[in-house]
C-alpha cells in the first residue's frame, strides 16, 4: 500500500533503526524515511511505504521548526547529551541577555557541521571518522535561520525555538550560542516540530499532491499513453514550456519534465492512495 504520514520519532532511537517498527505495524517491507534525526532528536519523521519513497525529492519540506533546550556548564564532543563529558557551574544570565544572544543569529549563518553528523569526508561519514578518533575536516555550510525566540530560561537550561532552512545542525547552532556566552554548554533534548507543512496527527495518511512542491499539468490528449509510459510529446499538455510538473490522469499521477522538446518521465503510474 502506498502511504505518506509523519511518525513522532523517540528519543534515542535511530530513524533507521525506528523503522522497524513502523514495518511491522503497517505490516509492509517496503518503508523509507525522509530528514534522518539524531538519535537523542525527537518528533516529525516523514515516512513512506510502497511507492511514495520515491516522490521525497518532490516534496516540500522547508522552512523546519525545533525546539531545543540548551544545557548551560555541561560539555559533549557530539554537541548533546548522549557524551557529556564534564559539568560546571555557570553563572546565571539575565533573560535579555538571552535573547539579545538568540536573536543576533537571525538571518543567514555561516558555520562549521558537528564532526559527528552523516556528511562523507572521502566517502566516509563524518561520525564514523570522529568514532575512531581520526580527525574529521568539514568545510563550513551556511544556513537561513528564518525565526529564533526564547521560550523558556530555567538557569542552567535553556529553551528556545529556531524556524531553520534544511540543512540546518541545530547542535551547531547550540555551539555557537554558547560561543557568543564565552561558556561550555551542549543540546539537552531537541523535537523537530514540522517540516513545511509536515506534522505529526496520528501518523494520519496524506494526499501527496497537497505535499509535492511542483506545479500541476493538465493532459489535453490520450492519458493512457502517459499511464501506460508511452513516448509523448509536449503537446500533450496545456502547458508545454520547459519544466517538471504533476500529471493527474484517471487511474493515477505522474511526473513528468518537459526539456527542449521532448517529455521524460521521472515517475509513472504512481497509484493516489490516502
Amino acid at each position: 500500500m502506498n502511504r505518506l504520514f509523519v511518525v513522532n520519532k523517540p528519543i534515542f532511537r535511530s530513524s533507521n533503526g525506528y523503522m522497524g517498527y513502523v514495518k511491522r505495524k503497517y505490516n509492509t517491507k517496503k518503508v523509507g524515511f525522509s530528514g534522518t534525526l539524531d538519535p537523542f532528536a525527537t518528533g516529525c519523521l516523514i515516512v513512506a511505504t510502497g511507492q511514495y519513497p520515491k516522490l521525497f525529492n518532490y516534496l516540500k519540506k522547508t522552512p523546519k521548526t525545533y525546539k531545543a533546550t540548551l544545557w548551560f556548564g555541561a560539555s559533549s564532543d557530539t554537541f548533546d547529551v548522549e557524551h557529556i563529558s564534564q559539568i560546571e557551574d555557570i553563572d546565571e544570565f539575565s533573560i535579555q541577555k538571552i535573547e539579545d544572544i538568540l536573536l543576533s543569529f537571525k538571518g543567514e549563518l555561516e558555520y562549521l557541521p558537528p564532526k559527528y553528523c552523516a556528511k562523507k569526508v572521502n566517502g566516509v561519514r563524518a561520525y564514523k571518522l570522529a568514532r575512531e578518533g581520526k580527525e574529521v575536516e568539514l568545510k563550513k555550510i551556511k544556513s537561513t535561520i528564518y525565526d529564533i525566540k526564547l521560550l523558556n530560561y530555567s538557569h542552567p537550561f535553556v529553551h528556545f525555538e529556531a524556524t531553520v532552512s534544511e540543512g540546518t545542525y541545530i547542535r551547531s547552532l547550540g555551539q555557537l550560542i554558547a560561543d557568543k556566552l564565552k561558556i561550555n554548554a551542549t543540546l539537552s533534548s531537541l523535537h523537530r516540530v514540522n517540516e513545511g507543512k509536515f506534522r505529526f496527527d496520528n501518523e494520519k495518511a496524506l494526499n501527496p499532491l497537497e505535499y509535492l512542491d511542483l506545479p500541476f499539468n493538465k493532459c489535453i490528449k490520450d492519458e493512457e499513453d502517459i499511464e501506460l509510459g508511452r513516448k509523448i510529446t509536449p503537446d500533450y499538455f496545456e502547458n508545454s514550456n520547459d519544466g517538471i510538473f504533476i500529471v493527474v490522469t484517471k487511474n493515477f499521477f505522474s511526473i513528468i519534465e518537459i526539456i527542449e522538446g521532448e517529455v521524460k518521465y521521472k515517475l509513472n503510474r504512481i497509484d493516489l492512495q490516502y
